[in-house]
């Protein structure tokens, strides 16, 4: 099994500082935890016009990162807040 490397967009490591910390590391640490497992998880694309994006839930947060296989790297695009419109 290959080990990959995380890279972060700026905006991510700003926007989790704002964060309770405990929330912050467990998603810092989710990003972890999906570079050693790239191999045993299923990464579809969220829409058919961004093939390369997948996305994984962490309680009401979704991580959006690519894979970058030639280079063993994940790409982490973004961390946000999953709301649904309540009615």
């Amino acid at each position: 099994m290959a080990w990959y490397r995380l890279a972060y967009r700026p905006a991510i490591l700003k926007d989790l500082g704002t964060l309770e910390p405990t929330m912050a590391q467990r998603l810092l640490d989710k990003t972890k935890w999906i570079a050693s497992n790239v191999d045993n998880l299923r990464h579809e694309a969220i829409a058919a016009d961004l093939p390369g994006l997948s996305k994984y839930a962490v309680e009401d947060w979704r991580i959006f990162y690519s894979i970058d296989r030639d280079n063993l790297l994940i790409d982490i695009h973004g961390i946000v807040r999953y709301t649904e419109a309540r009615v």
